[in-house]
Formats: C-alpha cells, sequence, structure tokens
C-alpha cells in the first residue's frame, strides 16, 4: 500500500483519494510509483469550487462544492511536484512525491 491512497492490482492504475476541504488537501502529501500513470480522485467537501492545478503538467481541473472527480497524471520521473486550488493557493497545496521502486 502507498501512503496516501491504495495502489490496486498490476495493469490498473494506481489511485489516491485527496479530500479538500475549505481549500485544504487531505493527506496534504502522497508518495506515488514513478514511472506509472496515476488517478487522483478529487473529493471537494469545501462550501465553494476548487480548481486543480499544475501549469508544468497541463492539468487543471475545476470541481463544484461536494462534488468529486479524477484526473490522470502521466508518467512521472522521481521528483516532487505541486498541486495548488487556485482559489486557495496559500493553503490548498498539495505534494506528490514520485519514487522509483526499490529492486
Amino acid at each position: 500500500m502507498l501512503a496516501g491512497g491504495n495502489a490496486v492490482a498490476a495493469g490498473e492504475l494506481p489511485t489516491f483519494e485527496i479530500v479538500v476541504d475549505d481549500g485544504v488537501f487531505r493527506p496534504s502529501r502522497i508518495e506515488v510509483p514513478a514511472g506509472r500513470r496515476i488517478k487522483l480522485v478529487l473529493v471537494n467537501k469545501g462550501p465553494g469550487p476548487l480548481e486543480f492545478e499544475n501549469a508544468e503538467m497541463h492539468v487543471e481541473k475545476v470541481i463544484s462544492a461536494g462534488a468529486r472527480s479524477f484526473v490522470v497524471l502521466p508518467k512521472l520521473k522521481p521528483g516532487e511536484y505541486e498541486f495548488v486550488d487556485e482559489f486557495n493557493p496559500i493553503t490548498g497545496v498539495l505534494t506528490v512525491i514520485v519514487k522509483a521502486d526499490k529492486q
């Protein structure tokens, strides 16, 4: 199992659920495997919309209050990638930590 979400069977996308409540991501940091596409399920429990964004990856998704949606990230190299809620840029930060598999 990976921190911040559940790994799934081989061949399926590793999926991680992120709850956003009033501009705060929970968890605020997740670890994901390198070299695999990743599915992030976003649940907006806040009183207003959120705009989930990473400009470098050209990821942008607006999610209404009370709604849930997802984004699929491309295969990523090891490192840290930051996503923000553009409507709450101070508190709304998610760090995705990509780690290479230990072999």
